[in-house]
């Protein structure tokens, strides 16, 4: 099965751009495919209104976010995770909705026909990355980088997997969103 999502009908936004430093948020993204309407991330920001008044800015009620997909589970990438009160969870083993526990691997789950899961552990064993297909391009919310020039990860699990998990992003993705940075288009001088 290959990565790349199966249609490339999705658009995006960036909701927050991030930063790690002396104090920490995390870049939230914005997913629409058709009816699916997706957050990536909605972690810790120095305030709601921050994630709240540009989705509304896009015309979407936080009511109305069909799904939410977490990187991995760090409060700074899940803190506001309950702004999306009618959403499906999205992790790296189960969705989640009101009191429903379905487990299923991401690996190649596909949310919608343009946006697909793929395990990519390092920073943590669980993280996944979340794949857009867009008339641009394939972009990649991930924390595989912190920021567009991570070269490492201090706090990564594992090296080895982040740094196979970043080749294997960078071998389909034209945008790639971190988790703590704005979107960058990879070039030969992006960390591997």
């Amino acid at each position: 099965m290959s990565d790349r999502p199966r249609e490339s009908s999705a658009t995006y936004a960036l909701l927050h751009t991030g930063y790690v430093g002396g104090t920490v948020a995390s870049t939230v993204g914005f997913v629409r495919d058709g009816d699916r309407l997706m957050v990536t991330d909605p972690g810790m920001v120095r305030d709601r209104g921050l994630i709240l008044d540009p989705l509304r800015a896009l015309g979407v009620e936080p009511g109305d976010v069909t799904d939410v997909v977490f990187s991995h589970h760090h409060p700074d990438h899940t803190l506001n995770a309950a702004l999306f009160p009618a959403a499906r969870f999205h992790d790296h083993w189960a969705i989640y909705q009101g009191d429903v526990w379905e487990d299923r691997d991401a690996e190649g789950h596909e949310l919608s026909p343009s946006v697909r899961l793929i395990r990519t552990p390092g920073h943590t064993p669980e993280d996944i990355t979340t794949l857009v297909g867009t008339a641009e391009g394939v972009v990649a919310f991930t924390h595989l980088w912190n920021t567009p020039t991570s070269a490492g990860d201090k706090y990564a699990t594992d090296l080895d997997a982040l740094h196979a998990g970043r080749a294997r992003v960078l071998a389909l993705a034209d945008v790639v969103v971190p988790g703590h940075g704005p979107a960058f288009h990879p070039t030969a001088a992006t960390p591997r």
